[in-house]
């Protein structure tokens, strides 16, 4: 057998890192990298930040795994913690941001069953979602890229344009809508921030219609846009939320969170999860979900975005040959290129600054939420050396 023995899903950068610290990361051949991507909005405290590997190791020491078959303190403990700060009352806890949707998408049918509204199973989305790569997941985000080459799309997902706000009203109101997922912030489309009167507005129609608000705040949850969730800014609840990725700090967690009203009917054996919850998941996600909760850490994290984005707003004004604007909230800013955002995304790979890309031709810039004042500034020198180098090479084949 020639090549790797994995399979090629992914295209992945020429690079292999084995250690680290804070925003830095070291590959095998001890060159450092500034770590701007954050294993896509991952690593919310960074790279071995030493409250989750004192609450790994410790946890470690003592218990892996059990499964749901029994009692788990730590778990009931990080669901009473995420109740205690946000609109919940019950936490359902899975392994991933595909998991965690799916779970919202179960409850939110079940719930309409329950009541006896048999025929209420649509969920209404937004074109340029992403909520994840399962069968029922790729049907909600309804991108033709994802759905493509796996069959029969999965029924019961209503694709909405993202700005028409009328065709959402109607899909609303109709009698086998049961609720409406969208994200706060779409990450994977371009760091389009959803407008936060639609979002009341949204809220509004789903009460008048009796359909569920589902939030995905996989990517936006947990103090990535400098609330512990982006519905806050709003000043909105949902009926249920997907929340991942800065969940675990690194370690695979995810959670279906809802009101009680909502997550009723999910009894004993309608739903389940082998490694939801462990032990090992659940110390970690307790550790960084108190750690963002911390007096002044998410003040913090607003600071810091404001030093982001005015030095994003340089860079654009500097180089609008190769920029056209900054947008996003919090730690979650994108920034929307003129060239290939694949043509940047290799330039600053190559000043040792670590970008994720996203659709629109948008580079997203999601540093650990406790970044260092100092790391910014080398980031956005990173990517001022990269613009230049690109920009000169722009002028120089132009004047050929």
């Amino acid at each position: 057998m020639g090549g790797s023995a994995l399979f090629d899903t992914f295209a992945r950068a020429p690079l292999s890192f084995e250690k680290g610290e804070g925003a830095w990361v070291w590959t095998t051949d001890g060159e450092k990298y500034l770590d701007f991507a954050s294993g896509v909005a991952v690593n919310a405290l960074g790279h071995a930040h030493p409250r989750l590997r004192a609450a790994l190791a410790e946890q470690a020491d003592k218990l892996w795994h059990v499964s749901n078959l029994y009692d788990i303190p730590v778990q009931r403990e990080l669901a009473e913690l995420l109740c205690a700060n946000s609109f919940a009352e019950r936490v359902f806890f899975c392994n991933s941001g595909a998991e965690a949707i799916e779970a919202a998408v179960k409850t939110a049918r079940r719930y309409h069953y329950a009541r006896g509204d048999v025929d209420r199973i649509d969920i209404i989305t937004f074109d340029g979602a992403f909520h994840g790569r399962t069968l029922a997941t790729i049907a909600a985000g309804g991108q033709d890229k994802y759905l493509e080459g796996f069959g029969p799309k999965a029924a019961g997902f209503i694709q909405v344009s993202f700005d028409d706000h009328e065709a959402a009203k109607e899909a609303i109101a109709a009698p086998t809508a049961a609720a409406v997922l969208i994200e706060p912030i779409q990450g994977e489309g371009g760091v389009r921030p959803v407008d936060t009167q639609w979002l009341r507005e949204l809220r509004d129609l789903c009460d008048e219609h009796g359909v569920l608000l589902i939030l995905d705040e996989v990517q936006t949850g947990i103090g990535r846009t400098g609330r512990l969730f982006a519905h806050e800014w709003a000043e909105i609840t949902p009926d249920i939320l997907a929340v991942a990725k800065g969940l675990g700090g690194g370690f695979p967690v995810g959670a279906c969170l809802a009101t009680e009203e909502a997550a009723a009917a999910m009894t004993a054996g309608t739903h389940g999860s082998t490694f939801g919850g462990n032990p090992l998941a659940m110390a970690v996600g307790k550790a960084v979900v108190e750690c963002v909760l911390e007096d002044g850490f998410l003040d913090e994290v607003n600071r810091k975005a404001l030093l982001v984005k005015q030095g994003l707003a340089a860079v654009v004004d500097t180089y609008p040959d190769l920029f056209e604007t900054v947008r996003g909230a919090g730690l979650l800013i994108g920034l929307k290129c003129r060239l290939p955002a694949a043509m940047m995304l290799s330039a600053v790979r190559d000043e040792h600054l670590l970008l994720v890309p996203a659709g629109d031709n948008v580079l997203r810039f999601l540093p650990p939420l406790n970044v260092s004042d100092e790391d910014i500034r080398a980031a956005l020198q990173s990517l001022d050396r990269a613009a230049g180098a690109l920009s000169l090479d722009a002028v120089q084949t132009n004047g050929q």
